[in-house]
């Protein structure tokens, strides 16, 4: 699961409930180093039968080109993909922190009593839509998870909340 509720760190008032969320990956660093070798290996191939003429030097530019664009969009995806969100539910509040590659942290706090877990099933931007309202404004969470996986975590951060209210009484 590209989620995960934790334990409380020894800080001083850690949060009773912490959870953090990223994006799956599906290359994992070293899939991506296999990946390169091989596509150069390959790419390669076709190079060989220009050795020794002057068409291996006109053909060399292309091919290196190819692989260096292969490697910066591959290494761009994992700096995109590099979004993690915080949730941090204590009895009387509860924040969280979207980190953000190319942009602005975004920060958002609520009194978790008032707050509510929504899930849009159709309708929303995407399939089982999950939303936390309370405070100021309606927040999205775990945009880059699956519907499935949107579903399970709204189900979890309901019961998660609602033992934060007996807890909190």
């Amino acid at each position: 699961m590209p989620y995960e509720w934790s334990k409380p760190t020894g800080a001083e008032n850690p949060p009773v409930v912490p959870l953090s969320l990223w994006p799956y990956r599906s290359l994992p660093r070293k899939g991506f180093v296999w990946f390169i070798t091989i596509t150069v290996c390959l790419i390669s191939l076709p190079l060989m039968a220009f050795l020794g003429s002057s068409h291996w030097w006109t053909m060399l530019p292309f091919v290196g080109t190819a692989v260096a664009l292969i490697w910066y969009f591959l290494k761009r995806s994992y700096k995109d993909g590099s979004i993690l969100e915080e949730l941090k539910l204590w009895p009387d509040h509860m924040e969280l922190t979207r980190y953000n590659p190319r942009q602005a942290d975004q920060h958002w706090q609520a009194n978790p009593y008032w707050v509510r877990v929504n899930l849009l099933p159709h309708g929303g931007p995407v399939e089982n839509y999950l939303t936390l309202s309370g405070g100021p404004r309606e927040v999205e969470l775990g945009a880059f998870l699956t519907a499935d996986e949107r579903e399970q975590l709204q189900h979890e951060l309901r019961v998660r909340l609602s033992q934060l209210d007996n807890h909190h009484e």
